[in-house]
């Protein structure tokens, strides 16, 4: 698919591209030829109104340069040639047959093509004059843009095709890193489900078999309900993300009390962390005010305290922080635990990670990251985390306002 929609760009673009030089080239070809009838008319206007004082053409408009002929009758009936400088009027025969073309035409101007030449026609007291220019001059020049535009356009086109090849690659490659982020997606939500659904499947075939005790098959029992509240917090972390991805999470976007959200984030976690043997420490600066969702925002806070009663090293000290740092709001959640690479502080941010793949069973579904991370994004905010000396920090900057 995406290769498909590479070539479609590339053909798309390059179709645009060839029309516009068709149009830019078509243009200067009429421009050109309109210019040089022009002149080759006004050339033509002037030799055969440029007459001495007994009414006769000088040279045919060779003082003035133009390489012209005139034709004209004199009072016996003859054709009277002039011009011939630039042209050879010695055969009478032809010229009396080029004068008789001109008439014949009935056109005050206009071509004969079987002469290759361009005339003009004055009519005066003393008679009708032609003037005559060949043609051969605006064809070589007209035939030479044409060869000119033949080459720039084979060139340009040659050019463009492969700035397009790299546009085309340059433009897809969102498309492409979504399309295998969307692929990658699937693939870790199906082996999720698998697992507590094999689990859920397994537990129900036992409580059916007449076998085991009533105790087997309520330990069986609290084994599916386990299951299935692992798979309800998996779907609705999906959720989640579904609707951050498409942006239709909801949310009033006004100003709040981010220290007090804060605090309010933390009651509810400390009898939590006491119960898992964890101290939870917090400094929080009083009246730092942000712009946002409270309900999202507050999802971020719950996140990062959830991660850190699950993966603190047993009997630690979890330690939150906020405070003002440059028209920011930096919140810290600080916990102790097995140092993250830089690879990890990366990759810890994208959906089903997980640092430690035992912690699936325990609710750890690698997406609560990926959640606070979009969230962030859309608040005009980020999120990192950092590891150093056993201690993990993760970050949140929003700006104050």
């Amino acid at each position: 698919m995406i290769r498909r929609l590479r070539v479609k760009f590339v053909c798309i673009t390059m179709g645009l591209m060839a029309v516009m030089l068709l149009v830019i080239f078509g243009l200067v070809y009429h421009f050109t030829q309109s210019n040089l009838e022009e002149q080759s008319l006004s050339a033509l206007k002037s030799a055969a109104t440029t007459q001495n004082l007994f009414g006769r053409p000088i040279s045919g408009g060779q003082d003035l340069g133009i390489p012209c002929f005139t034709l004209e009758t004199g009072f016996m009936g003859e054709i009277i040639a002039s011009g011939g400088d630039y042209y050879d009027l010695s055969d009478s025969q032809l010229m009396g047959e080029i004068y008789q073309a001109a008439v014949d035409s009935g056109a005050r101007s206009g071509v004969l093509a079987q002469y290759n030449l361009r005339y003009y026609r004055v009519d005066s007291m003393a008679g009708t004059r032609f003037a005559f220019m060949d043609l051969s001059m605006e064809t070589t020049t007209l035939n030479a843009l044409v060869r000119n535009c033949a080459i720039i356009g084979v060139l340009s086109v040659a050019g463009l095709l492969c700035i397009s090849i790299l546009l085309a690659h340059w433009a897809v490659k969102p498309v492409e890193k979504a399309w295998q982020q969307q692929q990658q997606f699937v693939a870790d939500a199906s082996h999720e489900l698998k697992t507590p659904l094999t689990v859920i499947l397994t537990n129900a075939e036992l409580l059916k078999s007449p076998e085991h005790t009533p105790e087997e098959k309520g330990r069986f029992a609290d084994s599916i309900l386990t299951m299935t509240q692992q798979m309800r917090g998996l779907v609705e972390g999906l959720l989640d993300l579904a609707r951050a991805d498409s942006g239709q999470m909801q949310g009033t976007m006004e100003p709040l009390d981010f220290s007090q959200l804060v605090e309010d984030a933390l009651l509810p976690f400390e009898p939590l962390y006491f119960e898992n043997g964890l101290t939870l420490k917090s400094r929080l600066e009083p009246g730092i005010t942000v712009k946002g969702s409270a309900q999202h925002l507050r999802q971020v806070v719950e996140i990062l305290l959830d991660n850190g009663q699950k993966y603190s090293t047993p009997g630690g000290t979890v330690t939150v922080q906020l405070a003002r740092e440059r028209r920011h709001a930096l919140l810290t959640v600080e916990t102790p635990g097995e140092t993250l690479t830089p690879e990890q502080c990366r990759d810890i941010f994208r959906r089903f990670y997980r640092v430690d793949t035992a912690r699936a069973m325990n609710h750890s579904y690698g997406l609560g990251l990926s959640i606070a991370s979009q969230i962030m994004e859309r608040h005009g905010g980020r999120i990192w985390a950092a590891g150093k000396d056993g201690i993990n920090r993760f970050s949140v900057s929003l700006p104050e306002i």
